[in-house]
């Protein structure tokens, strides 16, 4: 079981990996503000939608391993989507985020889904996030709806707050330690076996240090709002 933790000292630290992972979803669901409260431990009541694309990096220690996350953030517009789709490529997780006050963000998540499997790999680590946890009263898409979705799709799901960085953190690093045990499975199988086929995705529990509880493998959806 991969043990994670925050890559402390003045960032001369040896870089053993670097993964990218993508945030995507409809504009205004708390993308940049989640990247923001990931990165930087921040969070801005005056935000603006992202132009384009962003990105932020973070570098965690898993297993005694430093990872360098490039998260990117891409605009959640319609006109943009042309643009960013390109980002997508190279991608090794995925954040599909919507807010649980809007149900049309997450009516919409099954055709982002499409374009995201359409130009990321197929091994793609991802996640569904549900933002504004700490909005209850205003909710629109009940919790069961959106764990079914995750379960039929195969994705893990977490509910998050940025406001009150609940499961933010658990979120970005549940994707960042799956890529790395996918990353270092694919490794030894292909040391032993050159021609063997990609290593499957279905997960073992995954124990996001400091949270306190475990992420369960994908066909056993995981509510932590």
């Amino acid at each position: 079981m991969a043990s994670t933790g925050v890559l402390g000292g003045d960032g001369s630290h040896k870089i053993d990996y670097v993964f990218k992972v993508v945030l995507i979803g409809d504009s205004s669901v708390g993308k940049s503000q989640m990247l923001s409260r990931f990165a930087r431990n921040e969070f801005s009541l005056d935000s603006k939608a992202t132009i384009g694309v962003e990105f932020q990096t973070r570098t965690v220690v898993i297993d005694r391993k430093s990872v360098k996350a490039q998260i990117w953030d891409t605009a959640g517009q319609e006109r943009y989507r042309a643009v960013t789709s390109a980002y997508y490529r190279g991608a090794l997780g995925a954040i599909l985020a919507y807010d649980i006050t809007k149900r049309k963000s997450f009516d919409h998540i099954p055709r982002w889904l499409e374009e995201l499997r359409a130009h990321a790999d197929d091994n793609t680590v991802m996640i569904l996030v549900g933002n504004k946890s700490d909005l209850e009263d205003q909710r629109e898409v009940p919790t069961e709806d959106a764990k079914e979705f995750a379960q039929t799709e195969g994705l893990f799901f977490l509910e998050t707050s940025a406001l009150e960085a609940t499961n933010v953190e658990e979120a970005f690093l549940t994707v960042l330690t799956e890529i790395f045990n996918v990353t270092n499975r694919r490794s030894l199988a292909g040391g032993k076996e050159q021609d063997q086929k990609p290593v499957s995705l279905a997960g073992k529990n995954i124990d996001v240090a400091g949270s306190g509880q475990a992420v369960p493998e994908k066909n056993r959806m995981c509510c932590g709002s």
